[in-house]
């Protein structure tokens, strides 16, 4: 069994087909980890969908009720590039109660994954690029207006920048945006991070490993938070549709463990969201995403000793 549980629910899957976003990744993860002996049944724990009023708390009450009437315009759909429908509604919501219900048990057992959400895309008046509700932030907010935490550091590393989160935080100094990224890539229009690495085309891992240990570390000490919320895309990976980086299998491991460990090794528990992933082979995103819960994995054993000698 785990020493951390994985969120997970059937309905992340909005049922896209012949879409480039492949909704289906969720249930494969969970069959792929179960099937290698990874997970057991008792690790996975269920979320409940988010309801308005946690919505509320990051999204305007106008786009919380477009959504749940599909009342939505045609240039509100073009801008989320995904179809609307109750079920997309309701894998969103899930997610995002899923991303809160990680949250909470990161606290608890100083790492959980949702191996939904990350949808940083959402602003707090529409949607952008497949994300309808910013999950991480709607976490957040639940987080600090229920007493648990009060600083929290996002560290985004999807291939794209962060714009949705970026843009909901700005100005709030309890929240640091870390956002690393393809600068030559969407969001056409990026609201600045806290802090945001712009990484040049075709940078592969060593590169990459570089650039996060320089402004990750630093990052983390300076705002000493009381979580870590990691987005950890799969899509910075050599082979994804949408991305212009050059990492492998291998790098992207490597930086999940780096993030992990480093942020445990400072007595900061992590909440992960697998985030976005779009290889030209699905098996390839399932099978980076399943390296993320092993990178965990590692890094807690890692830093078990540390952890029992610091409780002593």
């Amino acid at each position: 069994m785990l020493p951390f549980r994985l969120v997970y629910h059937p309905g992340y899957d909005a049922g896209f087909r012949n879409h480039v976003f492949p909704s289906s990744k969720y249930h494969l993860i969970v069959q792929k980890l179960q099937a290698e002996g990874v997970i057991s049944e008792g690790d996975l724990v269920s979320p409940l969908p988010a309801d308005d009023e946690e919505l509320a708390l990051v999204h305007d009450w106008v786009w919380i009720r477009r959504l749940r009437t599909g009342t939505l315009s045609y240039e509100e759909i073009r801008r989320l590039e995904i179809p609307y429908s109750r079920r997309m509604v309701k894998a969103f919501r899930l997610a995002a109660g899923g991303t809160i219900l990680a949250s909470r048990l990161a606290l608890r057992d100083r790492v959980c994954i949702n191996i939904g959400g990350g949808f940083h895309h959402g602003f707090r008046d529409h949607g952008e690029g497949f994300c309808a509700i910013n999950d991480v932030a709607v976490a957040i907010r639940r987080l600090q207006r229920s007493g648990l935490v009060e600083r929290v550091m996002v560290v985004d590393l999807d291939v794209h920048q962060g714009n949705g989160t970026a843009a909901i935080f700005a100005g709030d100094r309890r929240v640091f945006t870390f956002s690393m990224h393809q600068a030559n890539n969407y969001p056409l229009e990026k609201p600045p991070s806290v802090i945001d690495v712009n990484l040049p085309d075709q940078t592969g891992d060593e590169e990459y490993l570089a650039q996060l240990r320089t402004y990750y570390v630093p990052s983390l000490w300076l705002h000493q938070p009381q979580l870590v919320l990691y987005l950890a895309g799969a899509d910075p990976y050599y082979q994804d549709q949408l991305g212009g980086l050059a990492l492998t299998m291998m790098g992207l491991k490597q930086r999940d463990r780096f993030v992990i460990e480093t942020a445990l090794r400072a007595g900061v528990p992590v909440a992960v969201t697998l985030a976005g992933g779009y290889a030209v082979r699905l098996e390839d995103t399932v099978q980076i995403h399943c390296n993320t819960v092993l990178a965990a994995l590692e890094a807690v054993q890692a830093t078990e000793f540390e952890s029992h000698g610091a409780e002593t």
